[in-house]
């Protein structure tokens, strides 16, 4: 055999077994300790505020830990403790706004709220139970041993397994999915209590900052124009409701509209008073 052809082969050799350039899908914008992740290839480390979000990473949250990752397209997923999922698919392109994303949610809770990749339908959480696509709106997916729970908050929320499909058209709704091979449920009003269980579950606990020094104890007042209405410390003005909405016959819930526009706020998609807002 030639030197040269040996050459060849030892190149293409390194090529195959050397890991593929992890490509960046997003960024930790909000992490309470501990909140760890694995790149492809990659040994465990402990997440920060600022970390990439890689392709093929898998994130996990201890009894303590949550996180909230924004990605390219503005999606964001903000993970409960005890949660372990896989950014199995994620491609973007900015200048067609198309592409598709895929997160594999094995156990806990994590809820969606979708970006421009959502708004063509393209977004998916997939749990040993279900596949559930997300269009144009925000969900909360939970797993665990009692099967899959998914309550919609927002848009048009599509759950199919191998028994079924069922779809969730009216916010405040949810259906549970026992396994595979079981069909979803029927779309039933969500309560109170698993309203407020859900809010607990993905937000700070008490004495956490998110990973923000000097965020601790900060109140977000209604809205004003001083803190004089609202009390000292309080922010005013910044955090009033921008994106409009009814609330009907159906009940809608308020807790479900604050979560879908302080998310969408702190993701840039949607400015306060006098920054842009329509």
């Amino acid at each position: 055999m030639s030197i040269c052809r040996v050459t060849v082969l030892l190149a293409t050799m390194v090529l195959t077994t050397m890991p593929a350039a992890a490509q960046q899908v997003g960024t930790a914008t909000a992490v309470n300790p501990l909140s760890e992740s694995t790149p492809p290839g990659a040994g465990t480390v402990a997440l920060t505020v600022g970390s990439r979000i890689v392709h093929r990473e898998r994130i996990h949250t201890t009894p303590s830990g949550t996180v909230q990752l924004l990605f390219l397209d503005k999606s964001t997923l903000s993970i409960a403790p005890n949660t372990s999922l896989l950014i199995d698919e994620y491609v973007y392109d900015p200048n067609a706004d198309s592409g598709h994303m895929l997160v594999s949610l094995t156990e806990g809770a994590l809820r969606f709220v979708g970006g421009k990749l959502s708004h063509a339908g393209a977004a998916t959480v997939a749990t040993p139970a279900a596949a559930v696509g997300i269009r144009g709106g925000t969900a909360t997916v939970a797993n665990g041993k009692g099967g899959t729970r998914v309550v919609s908050q927002y848009g048009v929320i599509t759950i199919h397994n191998g028994a079924g499909t069922v779809v969730i058209g009216r916010p405040g709704f949810v259906v549970t999915i026992v396994n595979w091979n079981t069909p979803p449920s029927e779309p039933i009003r969500v309560t109170e209590a698993e309203i407020d269980h859900d809010l607990k579950l993905l937000t700070s606990g008490p004495g956490q900052n998110g990973g923000v020094a000097g965020l601790k104890n900060v109140r977000i007042g209604g809205c004003g124009s001083g803190a004089a209405q609202n009390g000292p410390g309080v922010l005013a003005g910044e955090h009033c409701p921008d994106a409009p909405w009814v609330n009907t016959d159906t009940a809608e819930s308020d807790a479900f509209q604050l979560i879908i526009q302080a998310t969408q706020r702190g993701t840039g998609q949607i400015q306060p008073h006098g920054r842009g807002s329509p």
